[in-house]
């Protein structure tokens, strides 16, 4: 039973169902967005590493290992990975020889350009919804970051 049908039944669920109705819609659009991926060989973390760096530009793995809010030795596998594909390169540290700075290649934004055009789905479900129901899945967006920071 999806978590809207639980609702209309009940004025206040208990806290279960609401994690497990969560967790079951956080699958089902992960899966949706996996369905679309350009890359299948390339996962979803891989993925969201790589528009890390785009949008914030070459940095150090243990800088972008926090901004993915993952542990450095999981980040060292996800470079090491992006970086058999191409994805990314390595490059010293301007100022500080223990480190690397690891940057986008030029295959890794062409990647996320075409992750991004075959999202466009997204794009057009979210058109097909009210403005009230755009403004609410803002204002998730907000509570689970604050979820995923706590």
């Amino acid at each position: 039973m999806r978590y809207a049908n639980y609702m209309s039944e009940t004025a206040a669920p208990p806290l279960g169902t609401l994690s497990s109705a969560l967790r079951l819609a956080v699958v089902r659009l992960n899966r949706r967005l996996r369905s679309q991926r350009a890359d299948p060989s390339v996962t979803l973390t891989h993925i969201a590493a790589m528009n890390t760096l785009r949008r914030f530009g070459p940095m150090t793995p243990g800088a972008l290992a926090a901004h993915e809010k993952v542990q450095p030795p999981s980040m060292t596998r996800v470079l090491a990975a992006l970086e058999d594909r191409g994805l990314v390169q390595r490059a010293p540290h301007p100022t500080d020889g223990r480190q690397v700075i690891v940057a986008l290649t030029d295959a890794g934004d062409t990647l996320i350009e075409e992750v991004r055009a075959r999202e466009a789905w997204l794009s057009q479900r979210l058109k097909e919804l009210s403005t009230e129901d755009r403004e609410t899945l803002r204002a998730a967006i907000e509570v689970i970051d604050k979820l995923i920071d706590s």
